[in-house]
């Protein structure tokens, strides 16, 4: 009983019987046309005073609603009142306008039906509550009895006096049945003739392919620019803290490095959240690349007391501006890599060179624990494996037999960039 009560008159019964009601307040223009017209047609001069007329009113607006609604924006209005009223899923009602010819019918078959249901659902909402409420008081007001009501002579009858609230709250129960029923069956029909078309949901699954491409496109700048500058400030730091007092010159030297490191990672990270902010400009700063700040990389590296060796075998400034780029966030994580890693005592060997038509970069240091794993690592590696990935390249990374780690990509130089994985 609960359940049958809930599905008559719970939140979700009652809002499809506004939605339902909202039809039927839609549709009286169109029976106001329908009388301008039958009116004429049967030489009547009170069409609404007569139920058959006002019947046939109701019929002739109904086309009429149908070719009104052919115009693409009556789609996204009845969608979003079929989200909030009629309980549908959003994914399963299209947001846009409709496109195509196809689209426009469905709309309109839609629209057609919600006026339809709508308003024989709100005419008998609107006449059979006060109806039914006389009936339920009928017994007990004795003045109710007479004709003034319009009640049939029936209710003369004691049993039918006595049987009359009993139809009253009968009628209520059947009101409800019906506009539940009706709204059951506007839902069930609703992802049907508004629901996004087969192009609909593959242009939206490209839309999302897209925002997540560049999602993780800017997670992995943040990770490799802001991970690599805290790496190296982090060593920096404490290797002028550790010769604060007897070399001057080398704290000079880190601090120095310090600032530029962390000058040019707000100008990244400027550059990478203004994709972010709603309404701004990205930031100006360029992304780095090898032809542009390979020294100084190496150059900020060595500052906090990492010693890297590095033997540059390619030119640079010969590569394409999209391999130098992520060429040099590969460089900069394989340094990341290092500095938490190998430890500042470590020599770290950077080789960049070309052969056969690739660009083979290579980055290694000795290890200072086991040789089979590197705690708190992983993301970093992720991060090179998916701009290899992108670049139609290689890469490998481990512990080698000579108890370092290595890591090694390979990446043409002519090979077109690929699109970001979906």
């Amino acid at each position: 009983m609960i359940a049958v009560a809930r599905s008559l008159f719970g939140r979700r019964a009652r809002l499809r019987w506004v939605h339902l009601i909202l039809g039927g307040a839609l549709a009286m223009p169109y029976v106001m046309v329908g009388s301008v017209i039958i009116g004429p047609a049967t030489g009547s001069t009170n069409v609404f005073g007569s139920f058959p007329l006002q019947l046939a009113s109701f019929g002739v607006g109904l086309p009429i609603a149908a070719v009104s609604s052919l115009f693409p924006m009556a789609r996204p209005l009845e969608a979003a009142n079929v989200r909030w009223l009629c309980d549908v899923d959003t994914d399963r009602i299209a947001s846009g306008p409709a496109r195509t010819w196809g689209e426009r019918g469905r709309t309109a078959a839609w629209f057609t039906l919600h006026i339809g249901f709508g308003g024989i659902i709100a005419g008998a909402s609107l006449a059979l509550p006060p109806f039914a409420a006389v009936l339920i008081v009928l017994p007990v007001f004795a003045g109710l009895r007479g004709t003034r009501l319009g009640l049939p002579e029936v209710f003369d009858h004691t049993w039918a006096l006595a049987l009359s609230p009993v139809a009253g709250a009968a009628s209520l129960v059947a009101l409800a049945g019906c506009a539940a029923g009706c709204g059951a069956l506007l839902a069930r029909w609703a992802p049907v003739l508004l629901g996004p078309t087969p192009e609909d949901r593959l242009a939206a699954a490209e839309a999302r392919a897209a925002d997540l491409a560049v999602r993780n496109r800017l997670a992995r700048e943040l990770h490799d620019s802001v991970g690599h500058a805290l790496s190296a400030v982090t060593l920096q730091a404490s290797a002028a803290r550790r010769v604060l007092d007897s070399d001057p010159e080398f704290v000079r030297e880190a601090l120095a490095a310090i600032e530029d490191t962390t000058r040019r990672t707000v100008g990244e990270l400027d550059a990478v959240l203004g994709v972010l902010r709603e309404g701004d400009a990205p930031g100006t700063a360029p992304a780095p690349t090898l032809a542009a700040d390979l020294d100084g990389l190496l150059r900020r590296t060595r500052a906090g007391g990492q010693r890297v060796t590095a033997a540059v075998e390619a030119d640079p400034e010969a590569l394409p501006p999209p391999l130098s780029r992520e060429a040099y966030r590969i460089v900069q994580e394989g340094l990341s890599n290092a500095l938490k890693h190998a430890g500042d005592r470590a020599v770290v060997d950077v080789r960049i060179a070309v052969a056969d038509g690739q660009l083979e970069i290579t980055v290694e240091n000795p290890l200072s624990g086991s040789a089979s794993s590197r705690p708190g690592g992983g993301h970093g590696l992720r991060g090179i494996a998916d701009r290899v990935r992108l670049l139609g390249g290689t890469v490998t990374a481990g512990p080698t037999a000579a108890r370092t780690w290595r890591l090694h990509t390979r990446l043409p130089m002519k090979a077109p960039v690929r699109k970001e994985p979906t």
